[in-house]
């Protein structure tokens, strides 16, 4: 069909305007083509001629500040101070020995380090970076630096490491971190990043590892541009981290030298509780060791020495270690006693020097006997036989259950580590444990504190303070974590007859008042400062030992006490290991430290008894010349 002019024409104009539109997206298409390779070509010519040289993106995680460490005086027991250390990244590296080689040739190397370095890349992903030198100067840092492109996979970083201000004094009670091992990785099923971060320090014991997570904080991160050598090129972004929560401690600084001083060469161990809050003003095993040896890995030799010292400065004595109590364990018995409504305070046993028991004779520490024993005498002159005879009335589930009342028997919920229970054994513990029955000869040995009956320190402390306030005073060692105080440990009322406690108060008092007191020799004068204690001798062998016998075989020593009576603030315990009797070897060390604690420094000489008042004095000259020597000491490792 022929079209007409019109129609042709018509059709000429359409396929004009497609061919425009379609002219003019081609030309717009080349146009943004254009513009596009200008942009990388021109623009980004820089960023693509580092990736050409084979650069890439890191993401490296930044360490957190760990928390410090306060006592309740805002003392520093624990804090960070920076270090700096050498890396390498394994598949960066490529001849791990050859860059080493370069590398010792610019930094002394110590080879103790290098073969723990190797032995760690062996184990680990090759492209975690390993720490190959640590704790190096800032000279150091600058030649590798300086010499990066001929060290591949080699990297200069600042950090932070812990460092223990007062040395051996907060040994035990604060602990210390280290590098993390495979042990530590093993606790966790899925090790947070962090962990893996070369030498980084994570708490081992005591507060360290029990407040780890709330002392390690939380990782920053950064986004570094390394070349085919890997070396830094720039920093792309960075996200800091969240530093770890500070604590403070109810430790006082002061008053736990003094305590460490006091105790001298002796294996002992000392505890002092706040009777308001619980709070643990002091709690000191001798001897001690410094804390900041572990915090890099302790030499062989130092370990060696600590491990096989008899004295044992390892061992968190106050909290870890269980004696049997002693005459110390007296007021339970007499509690349980009075409870169980047997005997009358004024009610009197004679004692012979010995009690028949079956075919077992029981004997008194005072061979030729007491005489007419009561309640308050029967503490002051810690007539054994007197408690025998209560054993034999009360029977050991009384026993048991008060001791528990008061605190033994049970691992406090104290912050440190490898916290005892002890051990306040009744007859259903010994059918269980021992497969044997009870019998009756177990009453009478743990009515005086023998047999099967254990207690650390802390709990000794922790049942004088309960007999002193008649509360369920529990232990705090933490007041505060960053800035927020921990509720109060000063318990509620134990429920226990006042007229009771009263009467055994009464009888701790004359221990250390009356002349007859077997503690009478280490009392205080000092008027609205006096104290109540009580004495102990804990058997190590099943036989009379004298104090000339060798160290290991003789008797420990221990002190409870109170103070002052009439208001109670503070409660003390001291154990001195193999220290012969409580009157002689620890009375006098929990003297002079209730009254240092109750003073907050050195007390007047006029608090002490006339007789012995040149003798402390000296001792005072003496220990204050010992902490000034050690302050100075600590300044000069600082």
């Amino acid at each position: 069909m022929r079209r007409t002019p019109r129609e042709t024409s018509e059709s000429a104009l359409r396929i004009s305007r497609r061919g425009l539109i379609l002219g003019g997206g081609q030309l717009a298409f080349a146009a943004v083509l254009a513009l596009r390779m200008r942009h990388l070509q021109v623009d980004q010519a820089d960023e693509f001629r580092l990736l050409a040289e084979e650069n890439r993106i890191n993401m490296r995680l930044i360490p957190p500040s760990r928390g410090r460490i306060f006592d309740r005086n805002g003392v520093v027991i624990a804090e960070n101070e920076p270090t700096y250390r050498i890396t390498l990244v394994r598949e960066d590296a490529g001849d791990v020995e050859e860059v080493i080689k370069r590398l010792s040739m610019l930094v002394e190397l110590d080879e103790d380090d290098l073969n723990r370095a190797q032995a760690e890349m062996k184990r680990t992903a090759p492209f975690f970076p390993v720490t190959v030198a640590d704790r190096v100067s800032w000279e150091d840092i600058s030649r590798v630096a300086v010499n990066a492109p001929a060290l591949p996979g080699v990297t200069p970083e600042e950090g932070y490491s812990r460092v223990y201000p007062q040395h051996d004094t907060f040994a035990h009670v604060v602990g210390y971190v280290g590098p993390v091992s495979d042990r530590d990785l093993s606790r966790f099923e899925d090790p947070p990043p962090l962990l893996r971060i070369p030498r980084f320090q994570i708490g081992k014991v005591g507060v360290e590892s029990k407040f780890e997570e709330e002392l390690r904080g939380h990782a920053g991160a950064k986004r570094v541009e390394v070349n085919a050598v890997g070396r830094v090129m720039r920093e792309l972004d960075r996200r800091e981290g969240e530093a770890g929560a500070d604590l403070q401690l109810t430790v006082d600084s002061d008053l736990q030298d003094y305590v460490k001083a006091r105790l001298g060469p002796e294996s002992a161990s000392v505890v002092v509780m706040d009777l308001e809050k619980g709070d643990v003003l002091a709690i000191a095993s001798a001897p001690s060791y410094d804390p900041n040896k572990f915090v890099r890995g302790i030499s062989v030799k130092d370990y060696s020495e600590l491990r096989d010292n008899d004295h044992r400065p390892l061992a968190s004595k106050t909290v870890q270690d269980a004696y049997p109590p002693g005459s110390t364990f007296k007021m339970v018995t007499a509690l349980a006693a009075m409870d169980a409504g047997v005997v009358a305070p004024d009610e009197t046993v004679w004692c012979p020097g010995h009690m028949e028991v079956g075919s077992r004779r029981f004997h008194c520490w005072k061979r030729v006997g007491h005489g007419h024993m009561n309640l308050e005498s029967a503490l002051r002159e810690s007539c054994d036989v007197y408690f025998y005879d209560l054993a034999l009335k009360v029977g050991i589930e009384n026993i048991a259950a008060m001791g528990r009342r008061l605190g033994l028997g049970e691992a406090h919920p104290l912050e440190m580590s490898a916290v005892t229970a002890g051990l306040m054994p009744d007859k259903a513990w010994k059918l269980r444990e021992r497969g044997s029955a009870w019998v009756i000869g177990d009453s009478v040995n743990a009515s005086i504190g023998q047999g099967f009956v254990l207690t650390s320190p802390l709990q000794l402390a922790v049942m004088s303070a309960r007999i002193a306030t008649g509360r369920s005073v529990t232990p705090r060692l933490v007041k505060s974590i960053n800035g927020i105080e921990t509720p109060s440990r000063g318990g509620d009322p134990l429920g226990l007859n006042e007229s009771h406690l009263k009467q055994v108060r009464r009888g701790m008092y004359a221990v250390s008042n009356n002349r007859r007191g077997t503690a009478y020799r280490s009392r205080i004068i000092g008027e609205g400062y006096r104290m109540a204690g009580k004495t102990g001798t804990a058997q190590v062998l099943n036989r009379i030992v004298k104090n000339d016998a060798p160290w290991e075989e003789r008797d420990h020593a221990l002190f409870v006490n109170f103070a002052p009576y009439d208001a109670p603030q503070i409660a003390v315990s001291v154990v001195v290991e193999h220290g012969g009797g409580g009157s002689t070897a620890a009375a006098p060390i929990a003297r002079d430290v209730t009254l240092q604690a109750l003073y907050g420094g050195d007390p007047p000489l006029d608090a002490y008894p006339t007789g012995v008042r040149r003798q402390i004095q000296e001792q005072q000259e003496r220990l204050a010349r010992e902490r000034e020597a050690r302050e100075a000491e600590r300044n000069s490792r600082a």
